[in-house]
């Protein structure tokens, strides 16, 4: 089963280079053993647009979808037999990146 492990943050800075360092070991350790999908990181929140053509005509705002104080800062997608690796494999994530990290199962 695949999951997101969405990284939220709540600074307007970049992970220092021994978090990186940390990150980059995680990623390692995911794609060796086989749980490794995809991963990326994102650009800050207010380099965001929100495009809505629920009417038939676009409508595109500047900005995140939602004023907060935490943002979604990155992710990975992740392969994992059940809930219980994918929550392991987030607590590892969560300590390289220095961040919270929400798990959730794609449908």
């Amino acid at each position: 089963m695949q999951y997101l492990l969405s990284v939220l943050h709540d600074r307007l800075d970049l992970a220092p280079s021994d978090e990186m360092a940390a990150i980059d070991v995680f990623n390692d350790r995911l794609q060796a053993d086989g749980h490794w999908v995809f991963a990326g990181g994102l650009g800050f929140p207010d380099t965001a647009t929100i495009v809505d053509n629920r009417d038939g005509k676009p409508v595109l705002t500047d900005g995140p979808y939602v004023e907060s104080k935490e943002y979604l800062a990155g992710f990975w997608v992740i392969e994992a037999a059940d809930l219980d690796k994918a929550l392991e494999l987030a607590t590892a994530g969560s300590k390289a990146c220095n961040r919270r990290v929400e798990v959730r199962p794609f449908l």
